[in-house]
């Protein structure tokens, strides 16, 4: 089977890395002791990454006051992940110029991977942070307006140990996402102090918790502020740790892609290829933290939910006679708008896009051709090999090598850039006996999403394509509650 369509669970797995490392990035609204904070903050210190109680990776922090009136800070993440038995190392660096008070200046981001490279500048003005996005055709400059001026936070989070803290005590938390690129508002729930063993050492810790997309968060913080241990259900667990031990990473860590995958309770029918539809009832784990109904967006086109019940249905090609793109003026307006836009992942307002996605659909007779010419061009044009990153457009334009999420950010572009609503929709497909976590597109025509899936060259995608979520990379943590939580059982129609 392709490695490229079971790739969408590293996406997914960089973006809750980021999350995570994040975490100590842009933060307001919180009773910062900043002089005492910053005077005990100034030190290297070293967390190590686990999955599956194995080290697979270390992040470092270190700040630094540089002046009276400037404070800097450094953090570097690297992983090295086990992919079908290949090692594939992704490192992030962050640096960022704060005032006295902690408030962000400026800050540089980076993310590299084998056949990846994502890099991102910020600064603030006034109420807005103006991100500068490096592509393969120069800078692209978007900008984010913000509630307040951010303030910076680092590993060490003697904020959140206020004298008055009683268990149960609340603090909200606000940050920008450098990998997602994405502001998320966050409330962290005092829980008391709890014993901790690790490392065969026990420790009388402050835990905190809190649930993002579905996903409950733990950080275990010492009397001094300093994190100890952070996990989340996704997988990853940080531990503080001496750097020797920290960045003392074995050369082979558990497999990631099968380690996730979702089992197939039952067997799927020897007709299925016949049929028109297909039943599967989802098996969601109790303490999953997620409403199927209401976080996920399993109901709508193809697709019908009831209960526990998911009914897909098998989609008649070509459309209609006559089928036009969708409205943006009907009653999805927001919806359609959303699939027409410009995003900083998928630049349809390229000049390149745009005359490259004309010159493919030249004499295309209707929207549904130029769909399928657009689907053809990106299945026969990307070579299919795994690549971590955070992708975009433009980049596989230049690069044309990626698995389903670089098919899938292409392809939008792509249409997008003559009119077509497309959104990216991630969730399971069904190989090799079970199912895996993937991407496609799904195109707006005639009051309907038509699917399509250009890194397995399916127009529509086949009864065993279940969408879990669409939107882009900020939408995609959502999966990351799933991962481990999740069976789908073959129901009988």
């Amino acid at each position: 089977m392709r490695k490229g369509s079971r790739i969408i669970v590293l996406l997914v797995w960089v973006v809750l890395l980021g999350l995570l490392f994040g975490r100590d990035y842009l933060v307001e609204d919180l009773q910062l002791w900043e002089t005492a904070a910053l005077e005990r903050g100034r030190e290297t210190s070293f967390a190590g990454v686990y999955f599956r109680d194995e080290r697979i990776g270390f992040v470092r922090s270190r700040l630094v006051a540089e002046a009276e009136d400037e404070v800097l800070l450094e953090q570097e993440a690297y992983l090295l992940l086990n992919i079908l038995g290949e090692q594939h190392p992704v490192r992030m660096r962050l640096s960022a110029s704060l005032d006295a008070s902690l408030l962000l200046r400026d800050f540089s981001f980076v993310l590299i991977s084998p056949f990846a490279e994502t890099g991102v500048q910020g600064r603030v003005e006034g109420r807005d942070l103006l991100l500068e996005l490096d592509t393969p055709r120069g800078v692209r400059q978007e900008r984010i307006r913000l509630r307040d001026a951010p303030r910076i936070a680092t590993n060490r989070r003697d904020y959140l140990l206020s004298p008055d803290l009683t268990p149960g005590g609340r603090v909200r938390v606000n940050y920008f996402d450098p990998v997602s690129l994405a502001g998320q508002e966050r409330v962290l729930e005092y829980r008391g102090r709890d014993r901790v063993v690790i490392h065969g050492r026990i420790h009388n810790l402050h835990q905190f918790s809190e649930t993002f997309a579905g996903m409950r968060i733990n950080v275990w913080l010492d009397d001094e502020g300093r994190m100890v241990k952070e996990e989340s259900p996704a997988g990853f667990v940080f531990l503080a740790e001496p750097e020797f031990r920290a960045t003392d990473i074995p050369r082979a860590g558990p497999e990631i892609l099968t380690s996730v995958a979702v089992p197939l309770i039952g067997r799927l029918p020897a007709d299925l290829a016949r049929r028109d539809r297909m039943t599967y009832r989802l098996e969601l784990a109790a303490d999953a933290g997620l409403d199927p109904a209401e976080d996920l967006d399993l109901a709508g086109g193809r697709q019908s939910l009831e209960g526990d019940i998911l009914q897909v249905s098998r989609q008649p090609w070509p459309p209609p006679a006559g089928a036009g793109p969708c409205s943006p003026e009907g009653p999805a307006a927001a919806a359609i708008r959303a699939a027409l836009s410009a995003t900083p992942h998928v630049q349809s307002d390229d000049p390149e896009l745009i005359a490259l996605a004309r010159q493919i659909t030249a004499g295309a007779a209707s929207p549904p051709e130029a769909m399928a010419r657009l689907a053809d061009w990106v299945y026969a044009g990307l070579e299919k090999r795994p690549v971590l990153g955070i992708p975009d457009a433009l980049s596989v334009l230049a690069t044309r090598v990626g698995d389903c999420n670089e098919h899938a950010a292409l392809f939008a572009g792509l249409a997008r850039a003559i009119g077509l609503p497309t959104r990216i929709a991630a969730g399971l497909v069904f190989q090799d006996e079970t199912f895996f976590y993937h991407a496609w597109n799904e195109v707006c025509l005639a009051d309907q999403w038509y699917s399509v899936d250009t890194t397995l060259n399916e127009l529509p995608a086949g009864l065993t394509h279940i969408r879990l979520v669409t939107g882009e990379t900020a939408e995609m943590v959502r999966l990351g509650a799933l991962l481990g939580k999740l069976r789908i059982a073959v129901a009988t129609d």
